[in-house]
């Protein structure tokens, strides 16, 4: 008994490229006063903290939307503000009595609320319904930047116009929020977010 087997395939590559946001999103983002008095606020504090030595935290918020069939969009710098009053004194604390709690500052959370970012926030103001996605937790450019990258998924249409990162995955104290102009997103899409926190030090 003799038989033969005769098999045929192809193989597609299709290259998933990142492009930037649109032109009218960055300019909407970026003339929205919370974004400029941010970055005019970080720029001045990093002239200022090298003319006068004095310490400064600067905080950055950076996002990609990643589609569901893997398509990237760059946005950019989604803000500049705001490291809150709750980090700070978190901070004392922790020199005063130091828990694991300080190391954790990884997550991140996205919301609906577009109330402008203030340093006496303790929490995001509307939440997605989506739940906090720990991030990676190294240093930035330089040794002095701490950098977490968190992507969060979402199950449903909605327009994402803040974020905040915790020390834990619920409750928890509240280092940073920023609100941005809307990131729509649908199911299946998610948002990888970039959070940097830059110390700057005394001379």
């Amino acid at each position: 008994m003799e038989s033969s087997l005769k098999m045929r395939g192809a193989l597609g590559v299709r290259k998933v490229g990142q492009t930037r946001a649109p032109l009218w999103w960055r300019a909407r983002n970026y003339m929205r006063p919370g974004f400029v008095l941010g970055w005019l606020a970080n720029q001045g504090a990093r002239v200022f903290s090298r003319l006068t030595g004095i310490p400064c935290l600067i905080g950055e918020l950076r996002g990609v939307l990643i589609r569901a069939d893997g398509r990237r969009v760059d946005y950019g710098l989604l803000g500049c503000r705001v490291v809150t009053t709750a980090f700070v004194q978190f901070v004392v604390d922790q020199l005063q009595t130091e828990t694991s709690e300080f190391g954790d500052f990884k997550y991140h959370d996205s919301g609906v609320g577009s109330t402008a970012e203030a340093v006496g926030d303790t929490d995001i103001e509307t939440t997605d319904g989506e739940s906090r996605v720990a991030g990676s937790q190294t240093e930035g450019a330089s040794a002095n930047i701490y950098k977490s990258v968190g992507t969060i998924s979402y199950t449903s249409t909605k327009a994402i116009v803040e974020h905040g990162l915790f020390s834990q995955s619920t409750g928890a104290t509240l280092m940073d929020r920023t609100v941005f102009s809307a990131v729509n997103v649908v199911n299946g899409d998610s948002i990888e977010f970039t959070y940097q926190l830059t110390l700057t030090a005394g001379s």
